[in-house]
């Protein structure tokens, strides 16, 4: 038996696409119990606060996962690039879905979307020095829209429910209770 509380015993790819792999591994326990985990791999990503004095800029997209539009800060992976350096992908993200140049980028921290089943985490940062240019949009971002929100209005919108991207909630929860916003 490894070290690891849990021992991988085998590993099949169920379904793969340009942006996730679905696995399905057989395990056994510490106790000799075995089981099955079913792991969505996908990169690490990179979430964005574009802050401009009291306002921040939000997008707004379909997510077709729920059927409905939902605001967000900007975020993405590069799935060409996985190992991408976190800074350089939250700049690209950052210019890509809202045409906005950053001349300083802080990071916040490190954390996981949903570890229960998947390996994929994201990477904050805060970008200030903030200068508007083209976006340059990917298909699948097809109807993104950027919106130039307060941090109040940001804020009411995450307490009544209006704001429900965990990850939107959770980078500016962190950026807060690290003093950076």
């Amino acid at each position: 038996m490894s070290n690891k509380e849990i021992e991988t015993l085998s590993s099949e790819v169920k379904y793969q696409n340009k942006w996730m792999t679905l696995r399905e591994d057989v395990i056994r326990r510490q106790s000799g119990q075995e089981g099955i985990y079913g792991v969505v791999d996908k990169p690490d990503f990179a979430i964005i606060l574009p802050i401009d004095g009291d306002d921040v800029y939000l997008v707004e997209q379909y997510r077709y996962t729920i059927g409905e539009r939902q605001l967000e800060f900007p975020q993405g992976a590069w799935e060409s690039n996985p190992d991408a350096d976190p800074k350089v992908l939250a700049g690209g993200e950052l210019k890509e879905e809202t045409g906005l140049d950053a001349s300083e980028l802080i990071y916040v921290g490190f954390q996981y979307l949903a570890y229960g089943f998947c390996s994929q985490g994201y990477h904050i940062f805060v970008a200030k020095g903030l200068t508007q240019g083209e976006q340059s949009l990917d298909p699948e971002e097809e109807g993104l829209t950027l919106h130039k929100l307060s941090l109040t209005e940001v804020e009411q919108k995450i307490r009544n429910g209006e704001i429900k991207d965990a990850s939107t909630c959770n980078a500016l929860g962190l950026a807060k209770l690290n003093g950076i916003i």
